[in-house]
């Protein structure tokens, strides 16, 4: 099988995704083909020099709809000939993009691709495409169907997360995200966007706020609390399918949620001859992807054998093998950080001993050295990244074995 290289990757800054960001009067479709014309000129590609440009984004309708990959080529630099795909995997299209271009890759199918996705969120709202999982009461009402905020707070009160947790955490993460742009370690990667006149119209990520503290937080309502309790009342359907829960403990808001952003990235992935014939150094290797299946009203946030599987795979030093998951019913990968999130609650302390009781003692140990692998890769990342949080909420900022690599 051919090994999938990944040769370049490029962003735009992320705008905020409302009507006076810097990015709202920028098309979904212009700033993927700037995007697209940036790996082109970065990587001195001419002619029909990638097999297909592979684009993801969750709201294909409107401006994003209508093939947007097949637009943006067409709106590029790109060589009129090159083909392109739209793909809808929810919030991991972009990713999922990039991991079909690898799959192409490793089968032979081409040697090259460009691969990614955008979102306009302050020009097509989420939910604009009426999706029939959330509006089609025959299918709401089988899968009990609740909004991804309604899903979050689901899971900090199934895992026991506190508010302060959430918020701590979201102090950090502002923290961080400035710090990297400070030390200029997106300089690599971040495209610019200009306007027709070649001003300037964004350069640096634009929904940052590292002044960020605890007290700034706590004045802030939970974003989705009146919809669950009240109207349309979400907390009931949420008690339908976990009738242990006696309340939902909604701890989100728009301080520790993720933030409502337009932008745009890109990935050129091809095989080693790619690189060679292009005179291209390879970045990474892609070394496996997994997609995994689970109850589309099932939050708990647990791997499958798939993910195991990947895991065991990967050496020590490799990025973590984490699942996300990218829509209702699928998990994605994630960094590894998020582990240390999770209390140490009776289920976890089972989990890190190796199931050596409960009623899974017995199929772990039968299959002790397949789950022994698992545990050398993913588990040790997340055994580490709970340490980290630990010393983080006691001070310890700066040990060395605090930082997590990875941006997230």
């Amino acid at each position: 099988m051919t090994d999938a290289y990944i040769f370049d990757a490029v962003r735009s800054p992320r705008g905020k995704g409302r009507k006076d960001g810097s990015l709202h009067e920028v098309t979904a479709a212009r700033l993927s083909a700037d995007m697209l014309n940036a790996i082109r000129e970065r990587n001195g590609l001419e002619g029909h020099a990638v097999e297909d440009v592979i684009w993801g984004n969750a709201t294909q309708v409107m401006e994003q709809g209508g093939c947007l990959a097949r637009t943006a080529v067409l709106a590029s630099d790109l060589d009129e000939r090159i083909p392109g795909l739209s793909i809808n995997r929810f919030c991991a299209s972009g990713m999922e993009a990039v991991n079909l271009a690898a799959n192409q890759v490793r089968a032979g199918a081409g040697d090259g691709y460009i691969a990614g996705g955008v979102e306009m969120m302050g020009r097509v709202a989420m939910g604009s495409d009426g999706a029939a999982i959330a509006v089609d009461p025959s299918i709401a009402m089988k899968t009990y169907f609740v909004p991804q905020g309604i899903s979050a707070d689901i899971i900090a009160t199934e895992f026991g997360f506190s508010r302060d947790d959430a918020d701590a955490f979201a102090v950090e993460s502002q923290r961080r995200a400035a710090e990297a742009w400070g030390d200029k370690r997106f300089a690599r990667s971040i495209i610019g966007i200009r306007d027709q006149n070649g001003l300037s119209i964004l350069d640096q990520d634009e929904h940052m706020r590292p002044g960020t503290d605890m007290q700034s937080l706590g004045s802030l309502k939970p974003s989705f609390k009146e919809m669950g309790e009240v109207m349309p009342g979400f907390d009931a359907v949420a008690k339908l399918k976990y009738p242990h829960l006696e309340a939902i403990n909604h701890i989100h808001h728009a301080g520790n949620s993720s933030g409502i952003v337009d932008g745009a990235a890109g990935v050129l992935v091809g095989s080693k001859e790619f690189g060679e014939k292009w005179g291209l150094t390879p970045r990474a290797r892609i070394r496996a992807d997994r997609q995994d299946r689970h109850r589309p009203d099932d939050h708990a946030d647990r791997p499958g054998a798939r993910h195991r599987k990947g895991a065991a795979r990967q050496r020590h030093g490799d990025f973590g093998y984490r699942p996300v998951r990218g829509e209702r019913g699928v998990f994605r990968r994630r960094p590894a950080l998020h582990a240390g999130l999770r209390r140490r609650s009776w289920t976890r302390q089972r989990q890190r001993r190796g199931h050596r009781d409960g009623p899974s003692a017995g199929r772990h140990r039968g299959d002790h050295h397949r789950h022994a692998a698992g545990r050398a890769g993913a588990h040790r990342q997340g055994h580490r990244a709970c340490h980290a949080l630990r010393r983080l909420r006691h001070g310890c900022r700066h040990h060395h074995r605090t930082r997590v690599r990875g941006d997230c």
